[in-house]
């Protein structure tokens, strides 16, 4: 099999290749896992919507990357249109979680049901990506070109980040 190209990207100013695409993927997970644990202890209301935001914020441009990049690349590469279709409907149904936590409030009787719904949500989708024959494993043994693919996710995800930051 060729190798595969995700989305043409411009590449960093320094043209830093150093960064796995599942790396960077992983660590996007455990970031978030750590605010979902956070907010279960929070008390505060104040807090609790930073939490929930910083959350929503991050799975949202997670969530695009990888829809962009990632997941076409991934299936270009296997052909596995099982493990990408169900990929893209969990991020569908996180997303439209994510939509009703951010247009409510700590004040709202269902917000904390909500993002707990979508912390399990999203452990399920980390299990599936990042198990043995899961969307990871089957990455690593394709012919993908995973620190190209890894530098393409940081600009985009670098890209997102300060779009979200500019409507804050």
């Amino acid at each position: 099999m060729a190798k595969v190209k995700a989305r043409t990207t411009p590449r960093s100013k320094t043209g830093n290749r150093g960064t796995d695409a599942i790396a960077l993927l992983k660590a996007d997970h455990r970031q978030v896992e750590d605010w979902f644990e956070q907010f279960e202890k929070a008390r505060n209301d104040d807090r609790k919507l930073e939490l929930a935001t910083r959350i929503c914020d991050a799975l949202t441009v997670h969530a695009t990357i990888e829809e962009e990049i990632f997941y076409p690349a991934f299936l270009e590469a296997t052909d596995d249109k099982d493990l990408h279709h169900e990929a893209e409907v969990e991020h569908n149904g996180a997303k439209k979680l994510i939509a009703e936590i951010k247009a409510s409030a700590p004040d709202d009787d269902y917000y904390d049901a909500k993002v707990k719904v979508l912390s399990e949500m999203i452990k399920h989708h980390v299990k599936e990506e990042e198990q043995p024959g899961g969307m990871f494993a089957k990455a690593k043994q394709a012919d993908l070109d995973l620190k190209e693919i890894g530098a393409e996710l940081k600009v985009r995800k670098d890209e997102l980040t300060k779009e979200l930051k500019r409507r804050h």
